[in-house]
């Protein structure tokens, strides 16, 4: 990704509303957040550079990039992650007074409502597309998420 490319993110990201944007790629991780602060700081992939860039104004947003973490091999290296589709907040159940719609343990199969992720005022039901046993929760009911965002540990079937 080029410096251009990031110049367009970053107006995209300011004229969008949105607060952070994380994209990932081979080479490096870049992060945008929308701040008050009108510096960018940006890195070059991989090799710890960086370089400054004065913002204009009417764009305040930081960046942060970052080499992606090495892989860990453990023993949730067989587990499938279940990744949040969309940056919102996450809820367990339908609505406060309904149960929860998976627990650890649980069997679950393709196509299952695993949560919700609540968007710019909208509800949206997040389904799986493996079929296994839940081993992990991994967000706190309710609170925000990422796009990409690991939610579930999943042992498939």
């Amino acid at each position: 990704m080029d410096i251009k490319q990031i110049q367009e993110l970053i107006k995209f990201v300011s004229r969008s509303g949105v607060n952070e944007v994380s994209i990932e790629q081979k080479e490096f991780k870049i992060t945008i957040k929308t701040t008050q602060a009108p510096t960018y700081v940006a890195a070059a992939p991989v090799q710890a550079h960086q370089q400054t860039f004065a913002a204009p104004a009417a764009i305040p947003a930081a960046i942060s990039v970052s080499p992606p973490p090495p892989a860990a091999k453990d023993e949730s290296s067989n587990y499938i992650t279940i990744k949040s589709p969309m940056i919102g907040t996450f809820y367990r159940s339908a609505s406060p007074d309904k149960p929860l719609l998976v627990n650890v343990g649980d069997e679950i199969k393709s196509g299952q409502v695993l949560c919700i992720i609540e968007a710019m005022k909208l509800f949206n039901e997040i389904e799986s597309e493996v079929t296994g046993r839940i081993v992990k929760i991994l967000v706190d009911n309710p609170s925000p998420v990422e796009y990409d965002q690991p939610l579930f540990l999943v042992e498939p079937a």
